[in-house]
């Protein structure tokens, strides 16, 4: 008789390990709120624990998942404990832990349309309502990212693309003199890892100073402009941001696009998180003039609550993209630039992420999501409302579920609170800079975060 494999065990094997995970799981999540949100784990015990593990000697499944839950449970930030207040990464919808399910059960490769036609027609759907909610022109697409910083390297490609007819031939080479890149002294630097890797060096990004508030001030982004015409370099890309990630502020977004039709640049707009508030009638205005975008980058896995890894690239040029990441090769089964995503996205091998935001959209419906969004934003008000009044300044004038608070004069310190907040691992908070002032940053970023959760920060905050 055959020996069973570990790797593909029979069928009754997967039922009984299903069952034990599935178990494993809804004893271990979501966590409550005496739980702590910071790491609590002996790491040096951890990390004789794991050398023990060399991979010489096989051990059983059902010891591996509940060691390994186990450790997760006291090794991590918990980003999913409805008192965790700190960057952008929620705790994610439940059809969105069902799609992963999904899509590691089927395992499709969808980089190809004849692989994977309903995979990929999925995503496709999606994102076509997704920029057709964003108020992009008819007939705008784009594809699925692991994240904002893939989608706004795409933007990079495109608009150099664009930018001269030669780029894809020969590279920075077609460009008469240095290509530059601007966006606001308070977005998100991945723009210079992104000229670093494109290979127009980190020179090439011009950091446009803000208006006091946050916003990128479109008078200097003009001055920025005519200073490099004249100078030689060759402006290429404006990247405002809708919903900087420090405070939640949004770039005068018509300004900048009317600034980039007038010099002929590329305008992206990085509504990483903020780009939620299209769920919102209430709110989606404060991403007005989004519409005007070449593209814009939307992360499903912020404010879409969709597990990590689920950006998406939107834009009303397909052909740009075709052009930018156009490709032939005889082992692919086939080459066609409108449904096969290896000849117009950065990605070859594919997962299957779009099942995430397009199960949790198709179960809560837009105002699903519109509920959930104004839901974090009443939390928010309740926090500033009572800081204010206890003597806080709130820095940031932000629409969205971030603040940026300095505590009263005469107190603790932004980084002294910050640390015994955390260091109690009853609630997790972060220390950022906001226009040059230190500022303890709070974000709502879990559904299932309560009033009384609120309240709960308030206290610690006040140290009461």
């Amino acid at each position: 008789m055959a020996k069973q494999s570990t790797l593909f065990p029979n069928d009754d094997v997967r039922r009984t390990t299903d069952q034990f995970l599935v178990k494993l799981l809804q004893d271990s999540t979501p966590l409550g709120v005496d739980e702590s949100v910071s790491p609590a784990e002996d790491l040096s015990a951890f990390r004789r624990a794991l050398s023990a593990v060399d991979f010489s000697t096989p051990q059983d499944l059902h010891h591996l998942l509940q060691w390994t839950v186990e450790h997760l449970q006291h090794g991590l930030v918990q980003m999913t404990h409805p008192r965790y207040f700190g960057l952008f990464n929620p705790a994610p919808s439940y059809p969105a832990e069902c799609a992963d399910r999904i899509a590691a059960a089927f395992n499709p490769q969808i980089c190809v349309w004849s692989h994977a036609p309903v995979a990929v027609d999925i995503e496709r759907h999606v994102i076509e309502q997704v920029a057709q909610r964003a108020g992009l022109p008819e007939g705008s697409g784009g594809h699925f990212t692991c994240g904002g910083s893939e989608a706004n390297h795409t933007a990079v490609s495109c608009a150099l693309t664009a930018a001269h007819d030669d780029f894809a031939e020969k590279g920075v080479f077609a460009f008469a003199g240095q290509p530059r890149i601007y966006a606001s002294a308070e977005s998100h630097l991945a723009w210079v890892k992104i000229a670093h890797q494109t290979g127009i060096g980190r020179k090439a990004v011009r950091l446009i100073d803000t208006d006091g508030s946050g916003r990128m001030c479109a008078a200097a982004l003009a001055r920025v402009i005519e200073t490099d015409r004249a100078g030689g370099s060759v402006p290429v890309l404006i990247a405002s941001t809708a919903g900087t990630t420090n405070a939640g502020m949004v770039d005068p977004l018509h300004a900048c696009a009317d600034i980039a039709k007038e010099y002929g640049l590329w305008h992206h707009v990085d509504a990483a998180w903020g780009g939620a508030l299209i769920a919102s009638e209430r709110y989606r205005t404060c991403l007005d003039g989004i519409a005007r975008a070449d593209s814009v980058t939307i992360d499903a896995h912020k404010w879409f609550a969709t597990t990590m890894g689920t950006g998406m690239f939107l834009t009303p040029h397909r052909h740009v993209l075709q052009t930018t990441f156009r490709v032939a090769t005889s082992y692919m089964p086939s080459n066609d630039q409108a449904v096969d995503y290896y000849v117009n996205s950065m990605q070859w091998s594919r997962r299957f992420i779009g099942l995430r935001l397009f199960l949790a959209l198709a179960n809560a419906g837009w105002q699903g999501f519109a509920d959930h969004v104004e839901r974090g934003i009443r939390l928010m008000e309740r926090l500033t409302t009572q800081l204010d009044a206890a003597g806080w300044q709130i820095a940031n004038a932000s629409s969205m579920a971030v603040a940026c608070l300095i505590p009263p004069p005469g107190g603790e310190s932004v980084e002294e609170c910050v640390a015994r907040i955390v260091a109690s691992g009853q609630a997790w908070v972060s220390v950022t800079q906001f226009e040059s002032q230190p500022v303890v940053r709070i974000c709502i970023t879990n559904g299932r975060t309560s009033s009384a959760d609120i309240d709960a920060l308030i206290r610690l905050l006040r140290n009461q």
